[in-house]
C-alpha cells in the first residue's frame, strides 16, 4: 500500500476513536462508565484525537523530509513501512471498538453485580471507612440535622445505612428509626428461609466502572414481598434494624411501604 493511502487509512482509524469518545460524552452514556471528575479527560482525549486525525488526513499527501538531508522522493525505501499490514493494524484498532460500542448494555449482569458485592454483608474493613471519615453520630445529632420526608421519616441513602454496620455508636443512633431510602430492587439470596425478604442496592463509583461496587440493604416484609421488575427503582419506608444472623451483622429494613420511583438524578456520591 502506498504511503498516502496508508496515512489516510490510519487517520480515519484515529477519527473513529475520536468519534466514539465524543459520542459517549455528548450522549451522556459516559455517566455509566466514569465519575464526573474523569469525564472531561475523555472529552479532551476525543478532541485531541480529532485534531490529530484531521491534521494527518489533511496532510496525507504532503511529502516531508526523511532526515537524509533532502526529500524522500529520490529514495527507494519506505520510512512508514511496517511488518504489520495496514489493513490488519486498522482492524485491530477499530473492530474491538465497534464491537464494544455495539454490544455494551450500559449495565451490569447479575453475575457481575454478585462479584461486586451485591450479596455481601459489610466487612469490618470496609465498614470502618465510614467511622474513620466521619465524627461519631448520636441520636440527638440525627434528630437535629438529618432531613425528613413530609410524613416524618428520616431520609438516609443506602451508603449511610450500609456502612453504619461497622460503627457501634452509629448503629445505636440509627437502630429503630423509621427511615426512608431508595435504590434498585432485586431478590434476596441470603438469610431468607421464609421467602419474605428482598434486597435494595445501588452502585457506588469512585472513578470508573471497574472500581464500582454494590451497596446493598436487606428488606424484610414479614410476608410475600410485592412484585417489581428486577433492578427497578423503588422508595422504601420502614424501621431500620442491625441484625446478627449466622454470625454476620447486616442492616435490615422492616418494610412498611414500598413504592415505585423514577431513577434519581446523579448525586455527589455517584449513585446509579
Amino acid at each position: 500500500m502506498n504511503p498516502v493511502a496508508r496515512r489516510i487509512l490510519f487517520s480515519l482509524a484515529v477519527l473513529t476513536w475520536s468519534a466514539a469518545l465524543l459520542y459517549f460524552y455528548m450522549s451522556g452514556r459516559i455517566q455509566r462508565y466514569l465519575a464526573p471528575d474523569f469525564r472531561w479527560i475523555a472529552f479532551c482525549g476525543g478532541l485531541g484525537l480529532a485534531v490529530l486525525g484531521l491534521f494527518n488526513l489533511l496532510t496525507a499527501r504532503h511529502q516531508a523530509g526523511c532526515g537524509h538531508g533532502g526529500e524522500c522522493s529520490g529514495h527507494d525505501h519506505d520510512h512508514e513501512a511496517s511488518d504489520l499490514h495496514p489493513f490488519t493494524a486498522v482492524l485491530l484498532m477499530v473492530v474491538p471498538l465497534a464491537l464494544a460500542w455495539t454490544w455494551t448494555k450500559d449495565g451490569y449482569s447479575q453475575q457481575t453485580l454478585a462479584r461486586k458485592g451485591l450479596y455481601d454483608a459489610p466487612t469490618p474493613g470496609a465498614s470502618s471507612f465510614m467511622s474513620l471519615s466521619m465524627p461519631p453520630i448520636s441520636r440527638a445529632d440525627i434528630e437535629q440535622h438529618q432531613p425528613k420526608s413530609p410524613d416524618g421519616n428520616y431520609r438516609f441513602n443506602l451508603m449511610e445505612l450500609f456502612f453504619a454496620t461497622g460503627d457501634v455508636a452509629t448503629q445505636g443512633a440509627i437502630d429503630g428509626l423509621r427511615v426512608e431510602t431508595e435504590g434498585r430492587w432485586i431478590a434476596e439470596k441470603n438469610f431468607n428461609p421464609n421467602g419474605t425478604r428482598m434486597r435494595l442496592y445501588r452502585l457506588y463509583m469512585t472513578c470508573c466502572v471497574a472500581d464500582s461496587r454494590a451497596i446493598p440493604v436487606s428488606l424484610e416484609f414479614g410476608r410475600t414481598p410485592p412484585k417489581f421488575q428486577d433492578h427497578a427503582w423503588v422508595r422504601v419506608t420502614g424501621v431500620i434494624r442491625f441484625l446478627t444472623e449466622n454470625g454476620t451483622t447486616h442492616p435490615v429494613i422492616e418494610v412498611e411501604r414500598v413504592l415505585a420511583t423514577p431513577p434519581p438524578p446523579e448525586e455527589t456520591f455517584l449513585r446509579q
